[in-house]
Parts: structure tokens; sequence; C-alpha cells
């Protein structure tokens, strides 16, 4: 993964915001992930258009307070593609 990658989400994939769980879900046909804030974020931004770089951007003045947000985001986007929540937007 580089920073001018560009991810979208996976098509078996769903993302919102569910009331009832109180966070951003994924719901897939065998059921749904929970994400917590910070992922739910990440992967709303994932829109198949934007960098990594644009997001890690994006969050960093959102969330300017946040110590090592790139890593996180980093190590987030990494984890969605390992468990093929993302995709890469060429794909």
């Amino acid at each position: 993964m580089n920073h001018n990658d560009i991810y979208r989400l996976a098509p078996h994939y769903r993302f919102q915001w569910e009331d009832a769980q109180q966070c951003h879900v994924l719901l897939f046909p065998e059921g749904m992930i929970k994400l917590n804030g910070g992922a739910g974020e990440i992967i709303k931004r994932m829109d198949g258009k934007k960098t990594v770089a644009d997001i890690v951007n994006e969050l960093k003045q959102a969330f300017p307070d946040v110590p090592d947000l790139e890593g996180d985001i980093i190590g987030m986007v990494e984890l969605a593609a390992e468990k093929s929540w993302i995709v890469k937007a060429d794909s």
C-alpha cells in the first residue's frame, strides 16, 4: 500500500450508519462488522476517487489533536485491505 493508492468498498459490502448499534457498519450477506468511530471515518472516505494521502490530509484537518493519526489511518487501510473489505479502485 502506498499513499497514492485509491480504494473503494469491495462489491459485496455495504457501508452505513446503524442506529441500533450507534456506529458505522459494513453489511455483507453473512452478517455485519461493527466499526469504531475512527474506522468509520476512514471507510466512508474511500470513494474510489481519493488517494490514501487525500484521506490522511482530510482526517488530519478534521482531527488535528489526535497523535499519530497517519499511522492509525495507514494501519486501518492495511487491515481493511487484508480483510478484503476494500479493493483498489482499478480492481
